[in-house]
């Protein structure tokens, strides 16, 4: 199986091919100001350096978040609107749960700077079965929550989190730190899901968000 994976949901980004358990190609994209103008010339290219067309694609997959709302919409608009027109099956796949799957301890906590004094966090089991719900959360209730468990860190980036892990039982667990391309494991792992009997029907994808968005948020508050 053939697949194109995506994931805009941070500033850093990716897009990958992907058949079976082999990444044939990835290429990691920084878009600090979203990637609405580049992401479909950058597949087009990619895809042409591998002389792949996207009707050979069998199944598009994307990043569903959490993440930016905006680079999250983009994502998943893209692979709904591609699927559509080819008539091919598409899959949305949890950050958390992709970051996951670089561990190789029993639990594993994943955990991604949400900003504004918050992370996007939850606590998986080898399996990938969520032993806490992924959640947005201040960072040191998130270590209330974890604090009967023995687990493994995994992020894209630690740094957010040195501060309050300082002086801390959780500063010496150990610690994996995925890479910032992410793309290749996301189509490894809509591949299993889609295998597994996950409806590909694109119209069936639903954004993680996990947080409000912004728009909620101030007309909440109005």
């Amino acid at each position: 199986m053939l697949t194109l994976a995506l994931d805009t949901t941070a500033e850093f980004g990716s897009i990958a091919v992907v058949r079976g358990d082999e990444t044939i190609a990835e290429l990691l994209l920084h878009a600090p100001e979203g990637f609405s103008g580049l992401l479909f010339r950058e597949v087009d290219a990619l895809l042409a350096r591998q002389g792949i067309t996207l009707p050979e694609i069998d199944l598009f997959a994307a990043a569903s978040g959490p993440g930016s709302f905006t680079g999250v919409r983009i994502g998943l608009a893209a692979i709904k609107g591609l699927a559509e027109v080819l008539g091919k099956p598409a899959v949305g796949v949890s950050n958390l749960e992709v970051l996951a799957g670089f561990g190789s301890a029993p639990l594993r906590a994943t955990v991604l700077d949400a900003r504004r004094g918050e992370v996007f966090a939850a606590l998986f089991d080898s399996e990938g079965k969520a032993i806490i719900d992924e959640q947005v959360i201040r960072f040191p209730r998130f270590l209330e929550l974890v604090a009967e468990y023995e687990f493994e860190w995994i992020s894209t980036n630690f740094e957010p989190f040195r501060t309050a892990l300082a002086g801390t039982r959780f500063e010496a667990m150990p610690e994996t730190l995925a890479p910032r391309a992410l793309a290749g494991a996301i189509g490894r792992m809509a591949q299993k899901q889609f295998n597994g009997g996950l409806s590909g029907e694109p119209a069936a994808i639903e954004a993680n968000y996990v947080r409000r968005s912004d728009a909620e948020l101030l007309w909440r508050e109005a």
